[in-house]
């Protein structure tokens, strides 16, 4: 055990491990990855204090049907774990920590998207400090790992004297982009009134990429937004961040990762997903799950379209119109995802009049599912998506060609990765331009044309080199193991 001594570090507070404080980004889409990031860390022998916001806690709860007072979300990994017992170590030693973002926990946060942002920006920094200093009880035996949006963890790590590690949810191109904001406003492709049309050629790392690929935060003219405000501190801080985990694979994207590499150490250690790409020990859902097995198991293999626009970003009625249109056109049995507030949250049943009867018996439209399991079964043979990157590679993962209609920020630049790079999905329109009989036409190709057994056979091939990335000797198991090496060198764990 290390001693307590001046110059060395004391982990006795938690039982000789380092200590990891894991802080989620309170959205759906980055709640998800990080709690399996925590598993992880604990599974290699880290203490880890999981903090979330007040009301994640209590959407999560809610979506379970459980009382959010005295719920603790990691209970049933913990009971679990101790139930199997060591070897491997075991996940128990996850202890679960709230903070307020500075609203009530019942403000609607989708309905008034800005006054949340701005939360996030202005108040939930104070919380947060606050509760660090609670649970900070070694500064050198601890670490931070801090999702790269927010605007406040560099600061903080050194406030506090701890290491600071920004966790990126998204690919590592997007990554780059942002940390290149100065490159693409120097050369006229962001903050002017007109930007450049032509191809950006010099962001290190990146041959070539259209002002169109860009995320669309980077495509706006007006960057006064309290997103864009986010935007800009939350990079500035990453600079000062000690390390970067980044959820996706080496052989995915080399040339990126290798020029990121050259500023800080940058991991790249995904795909993050459940154990065994199943429903999650830890619940992460903030929506009620329908299961939809049964209704799953009755249609033949490859014959179901999955449609699912994600936890966040909203359409537009005439965008939804569009595209019911599109998948009553094409025959395609599907299953629709209608998040209650996927349009507004004062609109909570958007589709168009007559469209659950004209889809009868060949359609099921729920709120929220497991999209894992999803994904994962026989009869789903592709999925009409948003391009989150979560679902791009569960996607992958589970061997289900794409057809992409991205919607907001980093959604853009994913499309460019699964269509033009991987050839992994097909387009299906953009905001505000798309078509019904586009849309029927790109279902037909991909659910039972020549298009669709190429893409098939090319998510093969990308799924393969995500289960090499995570397989023994693979990228993401070599660079997550140096990961861990060297945290527990600087914390001074065994």
């Amino acid at each position: 055990m290390a001693q307590g001594a001046a110059g060395v570090v004391d982990t006795r507070r938690h039982g000789g491990k380092p200590h990891a404080v894991v802080v989620a980004y309170p959205l759906q889409g980055h709640v998800i990855p990080v709690v399996h990031l925590a598993l992880r860390l604990a599974a290699r022998g880290f203490a880890v204090t999981f903090v979330s916001t007040e009301a994640v806690h209590d959407q999560t709860a809610r979506a379970l049907g459980v009382d959010p007072d005295g719920y603790d979300p990691f209970a049933a990994a913990r009971a679990r774990a101790q139930e199997e017992g060591p070897p491997p170590p075991p996940l128990g030693d996850v202890s679960y920590a709230l903070v307020s973002d500075g609203l009530p926990v019942g403000f609607d946060r989708s309905l008034n998207h800005d006054d949340f942002m701005g939360a996030l920006f202005h108040a939930l920094p104070a919380h947060v400090e606050q509760l660090l200093r609670r649970v900070v009880v070694e500064p050198r035996a601890t670490f931070l790992v801090a999702d790269t949006f927010f605007v406040w963890p560099a600061t903080l790590a050194r406030r506090l004297g701890i290491a600071y590690v920004s966790f990126w949810t998204e690919p590592a191109l997007i990554f780059n982009l942002y940390y290149h904001i100065d490159l693409l406003t120097q050369n006229g492709h962001f903050r002017c009134n007109e930007p450049r049309k032509d191809t950006i050629t010099y962001i290190p790392g990146v041959a070539a990429i259209e002002p169109s690929e860009l995320m669309s935060y980077l495509q706006e003219t007006d960057t006064t937004s309290i997103v864009h405000r986010i935007i800009f501190k939350a990079f500035d801080e990453a600079r000062g961040a000690d390390y970067v985990l980044c959820n996706t694979v080496e052989e995915l994207e080399p040339s990126t990762i290798a020029a990121l590499r050259a500023y800080r150490p940058f991991y790249a250690v995904g795909p993050i997903l459940p154990a065994g790409f199943a429903r999650s020990a830890v619940a992460t859902s903030m929506w009620a799950e329908s299961d939809c097995s049964r209704w799953l198991d009755a249609q033949p293999v490859g014959s179901v379209l999955y449609i699912s626009f994600g936890s966040y970003a909203h359409v537009t009625k005439q965008e939804l119109r569009e595209i019911a249109g599109g998948v009553l056109a094409s025959g395609a049995r599907f299953l629709w995802v209608m998040r209650p507030d996927i349009v507004s949250s004062d609109d909570p049943d958007p589709l168009p009049e007559g469209f659950a009867e004209a889809a009868a018996g060949r359609g099921l439209v729920v709120q929220w599912c497991c999209q894992v399991e999803v994904l994962s079964h026989a009869a789903v043979g592709a999925f009409l998506t948003h391009c989150g990157w979560n679902s791009v590679l569960e996607s992958v993962w589970a061997g289900v060609p794409m057809l992409c209609f991205p919607l907001l920020t980093d959604q853009l630049t994913n499309r460019r990765l699964v269509a033009r790079e991987w050839r992994a999905g097909v387009s299906v329109g953009d905001r505000g331009a798309v078509r019904a009989d586009e849309v029927r036409a790109r279902i037909e190709a991909v659910m039972g044309g020549e298009d669709g057994l190429k893409l098939r056979e090319q998510v093969k091939k990308l799924r393969g080199t995500l289960e090499a990335a995570v397989a023994s000797g693979g990228s993401s198991r070599h660079n997550f193991d140096e990961f861990v090496e060297e945290l527990k060198r600087r914390c001074g764990g065994r």
